[in-house]
């Protein structure tokens, strides 16, 4: 990519409001950290958290660079409004987790969702679920925060260029136009694979040390303090981006928006679209968003921590409606930055965001964005590093290396685990810069795990009765599928197989659902179990308050009609 970025030039107040929000995050999680003894504390927050806490946590672990570099970067390309999709059928999927899920997991008492697996199959398919879980985090939501953290990075400081000067290095400009004549540059003579190499081990090492130390409490705070910082620091690149289209007036821009970018504000795409064909609405996206939302112990981590069932699905209702209105920051920037330079920079994809805040921001602004992004990218960062200690430490450590460790131990195993995973997270992260924009890359890589796992799990809800065979023969044969599904031709040099894996990914991951369903039900019916297998159950009060019903009717209702709207 050519050097399309404007140098930011940041102001002491830039530097002073910067640091020091990360200074305030710093001590804030080592506060949240001081009565952590156990490891309910650890990995739980001792299962006492509000809704306020879950709701927000929610929302800002979720948020990241996925967001404001890969799903921004996707409306400045071809898929427009329609990539809303990820967040507002998001906000129905949660509305069916708050309703449905999330009471049997409470009720159940457990501390990782594939420990759920071992009371309705077996301990296989807790052991095959916990080693998905592990690798899909470091390979993928990893990789996708460190990545699209440094790219922002290196888009808001110029740092391609500065290492060019620092250390001799070859700058971007020269790179792409010496590569446009046939010329091959090695990656280690490149300024912007050190640049982003760099910016990714600055983001691990900083997230990952108040992380190991902190655990859940740490995160949970760290993360509402970040949340607030995205929403409002969002609702401000938004106002300042439309005003400035209407140059100086915030209708006018608003109207002008409209007017120019009408063709991109629609929600449903032809059905032969690569990355969101209408088809795949009807069906195929609700496999990762169920999954993510429902099943992902990343996520699903802070309503396991609280204090009640009622708690919890109302912080899971906060957080779907908070999903509406994420499209607005996040989205219709990008369509804007669209409309301002598609003319003369129409390859700036995942850079989109950070260029906006670097040319329409006021100084004095910036520093408080660059907290946001900051903020984001942490959020998402440290609280997927929680969920995998929390799995590694629970579902693969106690029961396979240390079965008798102490509650103590299990925290000193955790902190250890944290830091070995940064450490393999930050060298897998540069290997996705060769990857068509991080939102496409972070949801095919899922699918390879989400589709199989989330068929497990519904079957197994179905059916009482279905064996635990069925479920690990289902959770080893459906990446498989889908791995055929992507990349078949490689085996199969047929017109008909190439034809199959330019399908959209998502349509293949319905065909992996579907696929591990029929296999469970063929296993089911040669041998299904002689009784019904019962689930532990606690004596926590698992009916839904009328307030969640009632929320979470609104926000499918207001989801239904923006779908109606916007068609």
């Amino acid at each position: 990519m050519p050097t399309l970025l404007a140098t930011m030039s940041l102001s002491a107040i830039d530097a002073i409001v910067f640091f020091g929000f990360m200074a305030f995050v710093v001590i804030v999680s080592l506060w949240a950290a001081r009565g952590n003894r156990t490891s309910e504390d650890y990995f739980l927050a001792g299962r006492k958290l509000t809704w306020p806490l879950i709701g927000i946590s929610l929302i800002a672990s979720n948020i990241s660079s996925e967001h404001f570099v890969g799903m921004t970067g996707g409306a400045y390309g071809e898929q427009g409004l329609a990539i809303a999709a990820w967040e507002w059928i998001a906000a129905i999927a949660l509305v069916l987790v708050g309703w449905f899920l999330l009471p049997r997991f409470l009720s159940a008492g457990i501390y990782t969702i594939p420990q759920y697996l071992e009371f309705r199959y077996n301990p296989a398919t807790r052991s095959i679920m916990a080693t998905y879980m592990l690798i899909i985090y470091v390979i993928g939501l990893f990789a996708m925060t460190l990545y699209g953290g440094a790219v922002a990075i290196d888009a808001l400081f110029d740092l391609s260029n500065h290492f060019a000067d620092w250390f001799g290095l070859m700058p971007t400009a020269e790179v792409v136009e010496r590569e446009a004549n046939g010329e091959i540059i090695p990656r280690m003579d490149q300024a912007s694979w050190w640049a982003t190499v760099a910016g990714i081990w600055l983001i691990g090492i900083i997230a990952g040390a108040y992380t190991a130390w902190g655990g859940l409490p740490a995160v949970i705070w760290t993360d509402f303090i970040q949340g607030i910082t995205l929403l409002i620091g969002g609702t401000l690149v938004l106002w300042f981006a439309v005003t400035n289209l209407g140059e100086g007036s915030f209708f006018d821009g608003w109207s002008a928006f409209t007017n120019h970018s009408h063709e991109k504000l629609h929600l449903i795409k032809d059905r032969d679209h690569e990355a969101l064909p209408w088809t795949a609405l009807l069906a195929g996206i609700w496999i990762p968003i169920i999954f993510y939302w429902g099943l992902n112990q990343f996520i699903t981590q802070r309503a396991l921590a609280a204090k009640s069932v009622a708690e919890g699905q109302r912080g899971v209702m906060l957080a779907a409606a908070l999903k509406l209105y994420l499209p607005l920051i996040v989205v219709i920037p990008g369509i804007i930055a669209w409309q301002m330079y598609a003319e003369e920079r129409p390859d700036l994809g995942d850079k989109a965001y950070p260029v906006m805040i670097a040319e329409i921001l006021p100084a004095w602004l910036r520093g408080i964005l660059l907290a946001a992004l900051a903020g984001a990218v942490m959020s998402t960062f440290n609280s997927g590093l929680n969920a995998a200690s929390t799995i590694y430490t629970i579902d693969v450590h106690k029961r396979w290396f240390q079965p008798t460790v102490s509650s103590r131990g299990e925290l000193r195993v955790g902190r250890i685990a944290t830091v070995f995973l940064v450490i393999f997270g930050c060298l897998w992260a540069p290997v996705i810069s060769q990857f068509d924009g991080i939102f496409q890359y972070i949801q095919e890589v899922n699918l390879y795990v989400s589709a199989p796992i989330l068929a497990v799990f519904v079957v197994g809800m179905i059916d009482p009765r279905m064996p635990p065979i069925s479920a690990v023969c289902g959770l080893i044969f459906g990446p498989v599928i889908y791995g055929l599904c992507r990349e078949g031709d490689a085996l199969v040099s047929q017109e008909w197989m190439a034809e199959f894996n330019s399908w959209s990914f998502l349509h293949h991951g319905l065909i992996v659902f579907i696929s591990v369903a029929v296999i469970m039900w063929i296993l089911r019916l040669a041998a299904p179990l002689p009784e019904r297998r019962a689930m532990p159950r606690s004596q926590l009060d698992t009916r839904t308050p009328t307030d969640v019903w009632v929320c979470g009717s609104l926000v499918i209702l207001i989801t239904v009609g923006l779908y109606l709207w916007l068609a």
